[in-house]
């Protein structure tokens, strides 16, 4: 795609990537993860779980070299969500700006953390009780449950023709 033809597109990225986000939401609010997971079931546990979902995607398409333009609509429709979100909950307009900001270094920190354990450079474990569990590690078999179904989730993922997964096919990696 040359440089004009990106800079006068016509398409509307909110559309073009609404099925994929929505999927990830969807993956990341299962049940499952906090039921069975013991993700915590709060505000920040949410986030953490979904950052761990996204993160997880964003790994995916980072292989393809075609989806730059699609990645960075993505990360604006989590930057439009996550600032209509706080925006719900009563953060002020003078302030959820440094919100967001802070949610996107957390993502950013998350997403290098995940990278690097999905590449065998960190321990898993570790990466997640340090992002998605803050620094209280769950019981045993809940940890277990979540690096089984986030690995599960990542295999899966790889395997996705990248079409299918920017139309928002991605795995279920928990039981519905």
């Amino acid at each position: 795609m040359s440089l004009l033809t990106r800079l006068f597109s016509r398409e509307n990225p909110n559309i073009v990537m609404q099925p994929l986000y929505e999927a990830i939401i969807g993956e990341g609010r299962r049940p499952g993860w906090y039921e069975n997971g013991g993700v915590p079931d709060s505000l920040d546990g949410r986030f953490d779980m979904i950052a761990a979902i996204f993160s997880l995607v964003l790994l995916r398409l980072e292989k393809d070299s075609d989806t730059e333009q699609q990645t960075a609509w993505l990360t604006e429709h989590f930057v439009r969500d996550m600032d209509g979100q706080l925006r719900q909950i009563g953060i002020g307009d003078m302030v959820v700006g440094k919100h967001v900001g802070k949610m996107m270094g957390a993502l950013g920190g998350r997403l290098g953390a995940y990278r690097d354990a999905f590449a065998g450079r960190q321990q898993l474990e570790e990466v997640l009780t340090r992002n998605l569990y803050r620094d209280e590690a769950p019981g045993a078999e809940e940890l277990a449950f979540t690096i089984a179904g986030l690995r599960q989730f990542h295999d899966q993922l790889a395997t996705r023709q990248i079409n299918s997964v920017l139309a928002g096919d991605i795995p279920e990696a928990l039981p519905a």
